[in-house]
């Protein structure tokens, strides 16, 4: 009973400092995006939520880093969406090589 209530212990602090960490990174984002480009990356988080945690949290360290120039823009965020897909995209090269069965 005891180890029962120990781990929905556990369960509740790590959502309530998941919940912290994610309003952190919000107010972050909110100070360095425009309302354009915190919307797009709403739109692309329903298809590619993986991409777009990706990119928050480069576009946090290059902000706290002083690498990018703040707000950034919608057109801004198109360029880095576009590094990103360019350097995870590959290309597959599918060679079928068709048996002489007769």
């Amino acid at each position: 009973m005891l180890r029962r209530k120990a781990a929905s212990m556990r369960k509740k602090e790590d959502a309530a400092r998941e919940a912290q960490i994610r309003a952190q990174k919000e107010a972050i984002l909110r100070s360095i995006l425009t309302e354009e480009a915190r919307q797009r990356l709403a739109n692309i988080r329903l298809v590619r939520p993986e991409i777009v945690d990706a990119l928050e949290n480069q576009l946090i360290a290059l902000a706290q880093s002083g690498r990018v120039r703040t707000p950034v823009s919608d057109e801004e965020l198109k360029e880095l969406l576009e590094q990103l897909f360019n350097r995870d995209r590959r290309d597959y090269n599918i060679k079928i090589k068709e048996r002489g069965w007769k």
